[in-house]
């Protein structure tokens, strides 16, 4: 059967709540995964998006601050919340499906301006962060389960508007890059945007900055969706709703997309 998925940044599920809406209505996927809600749980709208169909959720949230959620029209449970780094934040949420699969829903710190540990705290704890989702899925060998989420790393140098430009700015530099690399060989995880479109620059964020974030393009791809090895290749569809940056009072980061026939 086959099941789409979504993960989108929103910038705060309560602020966003129509463009949310709007997505459910336009796109429809079966499974949205959210991050930096900003919202306690109790204070999520579920109600507005359970009259759309997505009846079932797990969350983690904070007043103001990080929280991921995932919604669903299929049934699912909780499968895990981890606190990665011990840092005490809500940037992570799984859930399981009646068909076996697990969707980890990642929010990974930004890392601040600074890519330094020593200079720069938050840059610490975000390698610190990595570091522990390559042990936790070390430890946990993942089957049948995909990983989404804003993970702010863009990669690949075509995953950002100006490669040497940006080796030293937080989010592309080769540290960052390594640790996220580690993550993905300890999970046997396969980047499933780029099996789809393997070639090309593809952006998922544009600062706010900007005074024409679509003329000017200084994009980043640091959105993104993972399979484990047993069905990356049922993966589909792969795309980034970029018309969804420009919408009303927008998200920075605009929704990704893939299809999984299972």
């Amino acid at each position: 059967m086959p099941i789409t998925l979504a993960t989108w940044n929103i910038n705060s599920v309560r602020l966003r709540a129509d463009l949310v809406t709007k997505l459910m209505r336009q796109d429809s996927p079966d499974i949205l995964c959210l991050q930096e809600c900003k919202s306690p749980v109790d204070k999520i709208p579920v109600s507005v998006f359970a009259a759309l169909g997505y009846e079932y959720m797990v969350a983690r949230g904070e007043k103001g601050y990080n929280g991921v959620a995932i919604f669903s029209r299929l049934p699912m449970e909780e499968a895990a919340a981890e606190d990665f780094a011990k840092l005490g934040h809500a940037r992570h949420i799984a859930a399981r499906f009646h068909n076996g699969l697990i969707v980890h829903n990642f929010y990974v710190p930004a890392g601040g301006d600074v890519p330094d540990r020593e200079k720069n705290e938050k840059f610490g704890q975000k390698l610190d962060y990595l570091s522990d989702m390559a042990t936790y899925f070390k430890t946990n060998a993942p089957q049948k389960s995909v990983l989404v989420g804003d993970l702010n790393i863009a990669p690949r140098e075509d995953d950002v508007w100006d490669h040497k430009k940006m080796l030293k700015v937080v989010s592309h530099t080769t540290i960052e890059v390594e640790a996220l690399a580690q993550v993905q060989d300890a999970g046997g995880w396969v980047d499933v945007t780029r099996q789809d479109i393997p070639e090309g620059r593809l952006y998922s964020w544009w600062s706010y900055r900007a005074r024409d974030w679509d003329a000017a393009d200084k994009g980043r791809r640091l959105d993104h969706i993972w399979a484990t090895k047993d069905i990356a290749p049922s993966a589909s569809a792969s795309r980034i709703l970029r018309e969804a940056r420009g919408w009303d009072k927008p998200s920075d980061h605009a929704p990704v997309f893939a299809t999984f026939d299972l």
